[in-house]
């Protein structure tokens, strides 16, 4: 069951991450359009600057993941217990022992990073290991190995790459309206068809509504597999409520006090900005309450 389940994952995925690549076609081809008078010259610019900062996580991710973040490696001698729960829950998914690394926040969170289970690596917040006890830093830690175990953190890496190239556009774009103009807007101004003044309020709201997109395409692959990962945990530690408990304590954490980019703020297993009103509609986890009603059920 739980192999037909990373089997499916695997195979939604692919549609999203294509769904991924669309969306940073259509904003090069917006930037292109209005900036560069080709529409083909800016999906070619946005496709080749995707697929670096695709490339480049795959390779680096574990490194600028954790820079990103703010994470310290530690050693069995530095991290006794930390280092030990990463080290059983490896043993019994039966993957590599990952690296293990420290984000100096007084906030209770965690998350995996890494282009396959040969080289992640898991992190855990300060606050985390002051807060939890045993059973539940392992129900979080096999979260965490859980997502490594089912391949998720090479998707959601290529994901954050891909969002931040969206986001990156997006911004280029937009600095680009305000102060560099565009001789396609002028050209528009001073006269054009029908068609073209549609195509550019097309363009103009591509690269103003991308980002959102992006977030959404992120929510779509990243919920699922919380889900998935919460019920591998319980998998890998015959444990239960140890991961429910451990779900409560986070529902009730304060967001991080360091500053968590928005591209990675999927990454983690409890929303470290813990926003609230209208953008928790755009949470890439599904609601903790939900999460620790499909443990109760299982």
């Amino acid at each position: 069951m739980l192999f037909d389940q990373i089997a499916s994952n695997k195979r939604r995925t692919w549609i999203l991450l294509i769904a991924f690549f669309i969306l940073l076609a259509l904003i090069g081809a917006a930037v292109g359009y209005l900036w560069l008078g080709s529409s083909l010259g800016g999906v070619i610019l946005a496709l080749i600057i995707g697929g670096i900062y695709a490339f480049s996580m795959i390779f680096q991710s574990t490194e600028v993941v954790m820079r990103m973040n703010g994470a310290r490696e530690v050693t069995e001698e530095q991290a006794p217990q930390l280092y030990h729960i990463v080290q059983d829950m490896a043993m019994v998914a039966q993957i590599p022992m990952p690296r293990v690394y420290i984000v100096d926040d007084p906030s209770m969170n965690a998350f995996a990073t890494g282009s396959n289970p040969q080289n992640a690596a898991v992190a855990a917040t300060t606050g985390l290991l002051a807060v939890m006890n045993r059973e539940e830093l392992e129900g979080v830690i096999g979260h965490e190995v859980s997502h490594i175990r089912n391949y998720d953190i090479r998707i959601s890496t290529i994901a954050v790459a891909l969002a931040s190239a969206i986001t990156m556009l997006s911004s280029i774009g937009g600095r680009m309206m305000w102060w560099g103009g565009g001789r396609r807007r002028d050209d528009d101004r001073e006269g054009g068809s029908g068609l073209e003044i549609i195509i550019l309020i097309l363009s103009l709201l591509a690269i103003v509504l991308a980002p959102l997109a992006a977030t959404l395409v992120q929510l779509a692959i990243s919920r699922q597999r919380e889900f998935l990962a919460d019920a591998s945990s319980v998998e890998l530690t015959r444990n239960p409520q140890g991961m429910i408990n451990a779900l409560l304590k986070l529902d009730n954490s304060a967001p991080m006090q360091r500053e968590v980019d928005s591209a990675s703020s999927a990454l983690f297993i409890n929303d470290p900005k813990k926003e609230s009103g209208f953008q928790k509609l755009f949470y890439t986890h599904p609601p903790i309450a939900e999460r620790v009603e499909r443990l109760r059920n299982m």
